[in-house]
């Protein structure tokens, strides 16, 4: 069994001298578990709210995650869509250069 040490100041050491601290001890344990049962409780419900708080700003930040994804995902395809149309734009005016660059040819050879 473990030793428990109890200190008590002068006065209150000398009211208890005579008596039987088994019994009184006895007497107090109930009060002493229904003490230390709701300080653990407090305790328990104190980090409950703490859990709960973290949990919260948790999901604040999931939800700005997928916000921000959405966002990416319509801009990845905005770029997509418009590097598609740059290509096009490039393709045609790559097309527009060779025939003018063949007309002025032709030009130079009559």
């Amino acid at each position: 069994m473990s030793e428990i040490k109890i200190v008590l100041d002068k006065e209150k050491f000398k009211s208890l001298k005579g008596r039987d601290i088994n019994a009184l001890l006895r007497e107090n344990l109930p009060r002493v578990e229904e003490t230390l049962k709701a300080e653990r409780e407090e305790a328990l419900l104190e980090k409950i709210a703490k859990l709960e708080e973290k949990l919260r700003e948790m999901e604040g930040e999931i939800e700005e995650l997928g916000e921000f994804y959405e966002k990416a995902l319509r801009d990845k395809e905005f770029m997509t869509a418009e590097r598609e149309r740059l290509r096009k734009e490039n393709e045609e005016l790559r097309k527009k250069v060779e025939e003018r660059k063949r007309e002025l040819e032709e030009v130079h050879e009559s």
